[in-house]
C-alpha cells in the first residue's frame, strides 16, 4: 500500500508517519505540508492511500479530496482532523473516512485493516468496462449491471442522493456550483454551503467508484458535469422507442401497446423533488397521449372493450385525470351501459373531492346532467 501524507502541522505529519511505519505493508512514498505540492505528487505517482488533514490554510481538505477522486476514483482517502463536530456532524463521515486527533496505534490499526478490506472489496465488486450498464429512472433509481443484476445505490446522506439524481437529470450538461448551493443549502452561510457541497460531491464519487468508467463526475470550470459511457438510461430508451414507431394502424397497434408497457412507472416517482416535476409531467403526458391514441384506434376498429381497458389503465394510474374518466363515460353511453356511466362519474367526483377538494369540471358535469335528462325522456 503506497501512502502519501498531507498535513500543514509538522509534528502531526511526523507522528502519523511514525505510526504508519508500524502497519503491515504500509509504504510511505511522500509527505507534504503544502497541499498543492501534495496534490501534484498524488496525481503523478502511483498512490493507493492518502491521509489528508481537513483544515489547511490553502484549501479545504474535502474539496481537495473530491478533486483527487475525480482523477483517481480508486484512491482511498482518510481525513485527519482535530474537530469532532466538524468531521462527524457537518460532513457526516463514518469511521472508515476519518481519524480524530489525538489518536494512537490501536485506533490507526483499525483504520488500516478497514483500508485493506475495502481495497479487496472494491477489486471484487468493480463493474466491467466492457459490458454496458442500464440506469433505471422510471419509478425509482437503480443500476443494472452484468447478468441483469439490479443494484440500488446506498447514499450516506439525503443531499448526496438528491444531488446525484439532479446531475443525472441534467447528464452531459454543466451544472454550476452556485445553482447546486441554491438548490440544496439556500439558507446556509456561503462558506459552510460550499463545504457541504464539496463533502456531498466527495460522497457521490465514493459511491460511483464501482461504476467507473460508465458514470463519470467531472469538475469543469465552476461546476460539474455527469457523463455516461456505455450506459443506457431507461427513460432515453423508452422515448427513442416510441418516437421510432410507425404510424398507428390496425397492423402496428400491438407495437404501440408493447412500447407503452415499458413505461413501468413515473419518472423518479419515489422521490419528491420539486425540480423533477416538470420532466415527470412531460413523460406522463407523453405516455397518456399515446394511450388515448391507442384507445381511439380501438374505438374506430369496433373493439370497444379494448378501448375501455386502455382508458381504465389511465384512470388507475392517474385517478385525477378527468379526460380519461370523461372518455369512459361517453363510451359507456354509446354502449347503452347506463350504470357504468353513473359509476364512472361518481368515481371521478369522489377522487376529486377526497384528494383535491374539487368537483368535476363544468363541461363534464353539464354533459352528465344533460345525458341523465335525455335518459329520462
Amino acid at each position: 500500500m503506497k501512502i502519501i501524507l498531507i498535513d500543514d502541522e509538522y509534528l502531526s505529519l511526523n507522528f502519523l508517519e511514525k505510526l504508519l511505519l508500524k502497519m503491515e505493508n504500509a509504504q510511505i512514498v511522500g509527505k507534504y505540508m503544502d497541499s498543492f505540492e501534495g496534490r501534484e505528487a498524488i496525481l503523478q505517482e502511483d498512490v493507493d492511500v492518502v491521509f489528508l488533514d481537513i483544515h489547511m490554510p490553502e484549501v479545504n481538505g474535502i474539496e481537495l479530496a473530491e478533486q483527487l477522486l475525480e482523477k483517481k476514483p480508486k484512491l482511498q482517502i482518510v481525513f485527519v482532523t482535530a474537530h469532532d463536530d466538524y468531521a462527524v456532524q457537518a460532513f457526516e463521515l463514518n469511521a472508515l473516512d476519518y481519524l480524530l486527533k489525538p489518536f494512537g496505534t490501536e485506533r490507526l490499526l483499525k483504520t488500516w485493516e478497514r483500508i485493506k478490506d475495502r481495497a479487496d472489496g472494491e477489486t471484487q465488486t468493480s463493474v466491467s468496462s466492457i459490458q454496458p450498464i442500464h440506469i433505471k429512472m422510471l419509478q425509482h433509481l437503480s443500476i443494472e449491471v452484468e447478468d441483469h443484476q439490479s443494484s440500488l445505490l446506498r447514499w450516506r446522506t439525503s443531499s448526496a442522493q438528491e444531488l446525484f439524481l439532479y446531475l443525472l437529470q441534467y447528464r452531459g450538461k454543466l451544472v454550476r456550483k452556485s445553482v447546486i448551493v441554491d438548490l440544496l443549502w439556500p439558507d446556509a452561510d456561503m462558506s459552510k454551503a460550499y463545504s457541504q457541497l464539496y463533502t456531498t460531491v466527495y460522497l457521490i464519487r465514493k459511491v460511483l467508484q464501482r461504476f467507473e468508467p460508465h458514470i463519470k463526475l467531472e469538475n469543469v470550470m465552476d461546476g460539474y458535469i455527469l457523463n455516461l459511457e456505455k450506459a443506457m438510461v431507461d427513460v432515453d430508451e423508452w422515448e427513442m422507442h416510441i418516437s421510432a414507431l410507425p404510424s398507428l394502424s390496425d397492423e402496428t397497434i400491438d407495437e404501440y401497446e408493447k412500447a407503452l408497457a415499458a413505461y413501468t412507472g413515473d419518472y423518479l416517482q419515489d422521490y419528491e423533488y420539486w425540480w423533477a416535476e416538470s420532466e415527470r409531467h412531460r413523460l406522463k403526458m407523453l405516455w397518456q397521449n399515446y394511450s388515448f391514441q391507442i384507445a381511439n384506434s380501438y374505438v374506430e376498429m369496433g373493439q370497444e372493450e379494448k378501448a375501455i381497458a386502455k382508458y381504465l389503465d389511465v384512470c388507475n394510474r392517474y385517478p385525477q385525470e378527468e379526460e380519461a374518466h370523461f372518455e369512459l363515460m361517453k363510451l359507456y353511453a354509446s354502449l347503452n351501459n347506463s350504470p357504468a356511466v353513473h359509476r364512472q362519474y361518481q368515481a371521478l367526483a369522489t377522487v376529486l373531492e377526497n384528494e383535491l377538494d374539487e368537483r368535476p369540471s363544468q363541461m363534464i358535469t353539464d354533459w352528465y346532467l344533460q345525458w341523465k335528462q335525455e335518459k329520462k325522456e
